[in-house]
């Protein structure tokens, strides 16, 4: 039996005959969280909507615990009722912190004992207990967004629809909040599908992934799978990955392949791929090391050594971001101590090694993409 909560099938979403959603199938599983991201405009919000059954799709098949969404009153009711949403913007309204979490419950008739003690229970855990009295329309965008999502988590929702909850929060308090519904998510085990454009947000709270794009998904998966290794060019520049080169293999043997780059250099990977494909080459700015060129052994065991001009460095903390100019940019992530060591500063000669193991690679073209290496 399916352990899907809640699908999605062969969806469209039209406005003024403009395909704004456009989703071949899309699963949301039981006790997951499941994040969607993507830039601004990608149709995230439309889609959340749909799955909240906030919004009719233009065409397309809804199933809820396995069974057909009727777009009518009479059968939403009852289906809303098991779900509950966070949005942008809190949407308090004018009475104090206690009666708004309570809302919800006043409307499904819930005794007021009750409301009280589930109230309670969810104000001190998000952390404003001792704001309960207190106008909820005077309080700070945090301690708002508190109260929204406290007046979510009252209702004991089956599936929790968050849609850029932090987006208008500074980051202090982004971080406290997200460390808090994170917590609160993970103890509780309900179903969440969570929508941000921030990848640090989907690197924190989810278990999967997708990638919306131009109101399309391009890629579902595991937080790994789909940040170390995206099935297009358009996925792995936006999930992070800044090393990104083109390139045509002209020679494979024993699943070792040799990558010619449009610069004339030869890299090295570990694929399968038969000459004359082209492909594009993500290189981990971890998997990169930097070496001095007076001090680079043949010890290493990297098969790809690039010469060239440090061009940038940029501080992260105890990391330091270095950008090599090879002819193209490599980006490479070291330790500030390795910096110092190596006395890395724009114009200095050094080489960026990586193995032929560490490319994740893409076969250019490909309509799905996908990763093909060995």
């Amino acid at each position: 039996m399916s352990d899907d909560v809640l699908a999605v099938s062969g969806l469209i979403v039209t406005y003024q005959n403009r395909t704004v959603l456009e989703v071949e199938h899309l699963a949301v599983r039981s006790q997951e969280i499941l994040t969607i991201v993507g830039p601004n405009g990608a149709g995230k919000s439309t889609l959340l909507r749909v799955l909240a059954l906030l919004q009719a799709p233009t065409r397309g098949e809804v199933t809820f615990q396995g069974k057909p969404v009727v777009h009518h009153p009479r059968h939403l009711l009852p289906l809303r009722r098991k779900m509950a949403t966070v949005f942008q913007a809190p949407l308090l309204s004018d009475t104090s912190v206690h009666g708004n979490v309570a809302l919800g419950l006043r409307f499904r008739g819930v005794p007021p004992r009750e409301i009280d003690r589930r109230v309670r229970h969810w104000l001190d855990r998000m952390g404003i207990g001792h704001l309960a009295d207190r106008p909820a329309r005077t309080l700070s965008g945090g301690e708002a967004q508190r109260i929204s999502l406290a007046r979510a988590f009252v209702l004991e929702p089956e599936i929790l629809f968050l849609d850029e909850p932090f987006a208008a929060l500074d980051s202090p308090t982004r971080e406290r909040l997200l460390a808090d519904l994170e917590a609160v998510l993970h103890e509780s085990g309900i179903t969440a599908v969570f929508v941000t454009h921030e990848l640090v947000e989907a690197l924190r709270l989810a278990r999967r992934v997708g990638v919306m794009m131009e109101g399309r998904i391009l890629q579902v998966g595991s937080v790994d799978d789909v940040f170390n290794r995206p099935v297009s060019e358009a996925v792995a520049s936006f999930v992070g990955m800044e090393t990104i080169l083109p390139g045509r293999v002209v020679a494979e043997h024993g699943g070792l392949a040799q990558v010619e780059l449009p610069q004339g250099q030869m890299i090295e990977i570990v694929c399968e791929l038969p000459p004359g494909v082209h492909v594009v080459l993500c290189v981990p700015p971890d998997e990169v090391i930097i070496a001095s060129r007076d001090m680079l052994s043949q010890q290493t065991s990297a098969r790809n050594q690039l010469p060239g001009l440090v061009a940038k460095v940029t501080p992260l903390g105890s990391l330091h971001r270095i950008t090599v100019d090879c002819g193209f940019p490599i980006i490479a992530t070291v330790t500030r101590q390795s910096a110092l060591d190596l006395k890395l500063e724009p114009g200095r000669e050094v080489v960026a090694t990586f193995k032929a193991s560490s490319l994740h690679v893409i076969r250019r073209g490909d309509i799905d993409g996908g990763d093909v290496s060995k």
